[in-house]
């Protein structure tokens, strides 16, 4: 008989990795970055295929974690996305002086 997998434990939030960003358990991959691969248009086998280490169940958990929280995963990759620009906009400025 084939091992049942609650989809409840794939994935979770651990304070000390990423700020406690929702990850695929066990690993360090974040919800955020599965949401980002498939806004872009990954399917979930395409991001199985780059990260390979990660299951299509992983996957697919992370993804209806996403569609279930989709304005906190946005907020969160709005908000890294934010913080990219600021240290670019910065560094450029340095690098100017």
């Amino acid at each position: 008989m084939a091992t049942i997998t609650d989809i409840g434990t794939l994935i979770n939030h651990n304070s000390e990795i990423h700020g406690g960003c929702p990850i695929i358990a066990g690993t360090g991959v974040t919800v955020r970055r599965i949401a980002i691969w498939y806004k872009q248009g990954y399917s979930a086998e395409k991001i199985a295929d780059e990260i390979s280490h990660l299951t299509l169940a992983q996957i697919y958990a992370a993804l209806a974690y996403y569609h279930a929280n989709r304005h906190e995963i946005d907020a969160d990759i709005a908000a890294e996305a934010a913080e990219a620009e600021r240290l670019e906009t910065l560094h450029k400025a340095q690098k100017r002086s």
